[in-house]
């Protein structure tokens, strides 16, 4: 269902997203694009474009998330135009190529084709598992995992995945024999096989998502020593879905590395911000105002301490109120 606001109410999300003041905290931003996205029509997708004009990779990033779990075709040139722009922040475009595989149009397989041997290993490594996506979407499976999820009545997981969990888990909730050790023995042997096409590694991280347990985190953490530094942000993305104080330990020491790439240690910060225990909050101001760390993370580390200030509190939903108070579905993105 498509959510309703008032012109008033777009004009407003549209001057907080793109700061038209000057003086619009980032985290309050990200609030309004989580509005915007909940919003899934058109006019929402012109506003959320426009945002691409700023300077923060961090929010360019996560307007290319938006747009992709909008699934309107309405963005597809936008995104198009991210991802050809080598100009732009390789994070950026990674997330306009996953948008592409989310929204799943058969239209989208040529521009991604022409990334696949992309200079910067994220964003060809996206486009590989943007059109392996579109075409699981297409196949037999695909149509009737859309089948099987339209037919349940809530799933622990809401997102738009950059690929479908492991045959078998597809509903989004495990059941008791899924989490067996055997089971998850075998799913984190795919997770971390290099030898592997990067959709079927992608595959298991969903798997052990659905699963979730102390056992299935303790496998998704070992591929933080993957080389792939999209493999690792995913395996962040995930923990952040997961909410497991079982991850906290394994994030901040993703969060804390310097050599780690910024997408990687960006997404840890937003997940341990979601996360929200009591022990995160002082690495999240360290990094916030720790004058050698990427302005990305520094960055994420703002919009986690709001993520956490929300989830520490008795506020109804993270973005800004609309006029019939449709929530989000998730707070960030991958």
């Amino acid at each position: 269902m498509v959510a309703e606001a008032s012109p008033s109410t777009l004009a407003a999300l549209e001057a907080a997203l793109l700061n038209t003041s000057g003086n619009v905290p980032l985290h309050n931003r990200f609030r309004a694009l989580f509005t915007l996205k909940a919003l899934k029509n058109d006019q929402a997708v012109d506003i959320i474009s426009r945002g691409f004009a700023d300077e923060s990779a961090l929010l360019k990033h996560e307007l290319a998330y938006c747009l992709g779990q909008m699934k309107n075709t309405k963005a597809l040139p936008v995104l198009e135009n991210v991802l050809a722009n080598e100009k732009e922040d390789p994070m950026v475009r990674h997330e306009a190529a996953e948008a592409l595989g989310a929204i799943s149009s058969l239209s989208s397989t040529e521009i991604l084709k022409k990334y696949l041997n992309d200079p910067e290993q994220c964003v060809r490594e996206t486009c590989e598992i943007a059109l392996a996506k579109i075409e699981w979407d297409n196949s037999e499976e695909g149509r009737k995992h859309r089948e099987t999820t339209a037919n349940v009545a809530e799933q622990t997981f809401t997102s738009i995945d950059p690929a479908p969990p492991t045959s078998g888990l597809l509903a989004g909730k495990a059941a008791p024999e899924d989490a067996s050790p055997e089971n998850i023995a075998r799913l984190k042997d795919t997770l971390l096989n290099t030898s592997l096409p990067l959709f079927e590694r992608y595959r298991a991280m969903f798997a052990l998502r659905n699963i979730g347990t102390p056992a299935a985190v303790d496998a998704l953490a070992a591929g933080f020593n993957d080389e792939s530094a999209l493999f690792k942000h995913e395996i962040a993305f995930v923990f952040g879905q997961l909410l497991s104080t079982h991850s906290v330990p394994a994030l901040l020491a993703v969060l804390q590395n310097s050599q780690e790439s910024d997408m990687v240690r960006h997404e840890a910060a937003e997940a341990l911000g979601g996360i929200a225990t009591p022990e995160v909050l002082p690495y999240l101001k360290e990094y916030m105002s720790k004058p050698d760390a990427p302005r990305v993370v520094r960055e994420s580390c703002q919009v986690a301490i709001d993520m956490w200030e929300y989830e520490n509190s008795d506020q109804f939903q993270y973005a800004n109120g609309l006029d019939n108070g449709a929530a989000t579905e998730q707070v960030v993105g991958a």
